[in-house]
């Protein structure tokens, strides 16, 4: 069914006082996440931490069942983590790098996983090495077929990376990385909530992701789905006593499921409010947000290059909710400002965020413009109306 736009943005407070385009930063939450936040922030208070968790424990645990319904996993190959960033590294420094080891990434990967990359080569003496892309800017599947060899030990890439408005072939590099029996790794960040995630389809082993983007859910929530079969080759790269457990004065036993990535404590009150945004995904459907959110950042990209001076910056054959433009003589960040004035969210994309992307294509910074599926035709409109005054000025 298609996206009921006026249930959406009456659950979304937000729509009240901003015209949102900065989703891939972080998304207006819904009515129920905000609830459900708030309302067990007030029940710890009311009653305790320790016992507010006791007292909602089912609720709690359905974060990890919607989860594995979103992505098409067992419920026990997710982890709930503080957000995306330590999720994925969770997954990455509990693989044992040594000298000679290869690490094939995307020309457009993020530099929070370029710079552990750089980290583990200086460390273990492993490579780092960029896959070229295709004429169409998004990863070439050809030519990672021909990096292959013994010593690649990983393929990591973002699925959908933080500007250009790609959408990277997610399935065709898992069918490379089973072919070739390699580690495969995707930091999905800015593609679940916004598009179709589905692990079995894409055969990823590890996959992370966060619940404050296109989930609308809570900051300081992030999630990580390990495969099962990939598990045991895995040690987090720290333990406590929920990641396992001391089962004699000498010997510790890590538990056997990804929550072993996990620690004991954590923001419970997001977990809630995580459950609830993940429900609320599956219950307007991927495919139907999918159709949604292609559809206004198709339009917003159509509007934008009629502008005079502006620059649509996208690549990509499949390309999403994200677009990037440049405006001939005024900085991005200037751009951003004079637009927050207007009460319009964007934001810059910088080329310290993806260097090699940025560097390649001669571009320093860029304005980002992301959608959800609960802005409006108007709002495109109002917004590019906005750009074109600003840029003839």
């Amino acid at each position: 069914m298609p996206i009921d736009v006026d249930r959406a943005r009456a659950e979304t407070p937000g729509c009240q006082h901003v015209l949102h385009f900065n989703n891939a930063g972080s998304s207006l939450p819904p009515t129920p996440v905000l609830e459900a936040t708030i309302e067990h922030l007030r029940l710890e208070a009311r009653i305790g931490g320790y016992e507010a968790a006791d007292a909602v424990h089912a609720r709690i645990e359905r974060v990890y069942a919607a989860a594995a319904e979103l992505l098409n996993c067992r419920a026990d190959e997710i982890a709930v983590i503080e957000n995306a960033t330590r999720a994925w590294d969770m997954a990455f420094y509990s693989i044992p790098f040594k000298p000679g080891d290869r690490i094939l990434t995307a020309m457009a990967e993020y530099a929070s996983n370029y710079i552990a990359y750089l980290q583990i080569a200086a460390r273990t003496g492993a490579r780092v090495e960029p896959i070229p892309n295709d004429e169409h800017g998004q990863l070439s599947i050809p030519a990672l077929r021909d990096m292959l060899d013994e010593h690649v030990k990983l393929i990591a890439v973002t699925h959908v990376p933080t500007n250009g408005g790609l959408v990277n072939p997610a399935a065709e590099i898992g069918q490379v990385a089973r072919e070739a029996g390699v580690l495969y790794l995707l930091d999905a960040c800015q593609s679940v909530g916004q598009l179709p995630v589905d692990v079995q389809a894409i055969g990823c082993d590890m996959l992370s992701t966060t619940g404050r983007k296109y989930l609308r859910g809570p900051r300081g929530t992030g999630l990580l789905y390990v495969r099962q079969a990939v598990l045991e080759q895995l040690e987090p790269p720290f333990l406590d006593l929920h990641a396992a457990q001391w089962v004699a004065e000498g010997e510790f036993r890590i538990r056997d499921d990804a929550r072993r990535f996990e620690n004991w404590e954590t923001y419970y009150a997001g977990k809630l409010g995580l459950a609830v945004a993940l429900d609320y995904a599956l219950d307007w459907g991927m495919e139907a947000i999918w159709d949604r959110v292609r559809a206004l950042a198709d339009d917003l990209r159509e509007q934008l290059v009629n502008i005079p001076g502006v620059s649509v910056r996208d690549i990509g054959l499949v390309r999403g909710a994200i677009v990037t433009f440049t405006v001939a003589d005024i900085a991005p960040e200037t751009l951003k400002t004079a637009l927050a004035a207007r009460q319009m969210n964007v934001t810059v994309s910088g080329r310290s965020s993806t260097r090699l992307d940025m560097e390649a294509r001669g571009i320093d910074n860029m304005l980002r413009a992301s959608v959800h599926y609960y802005n409006t035709d108007e709002e495109i409109a109002r917004f590019c109306t906005a750009v074109r005054e600003i840029a003839v000025r």
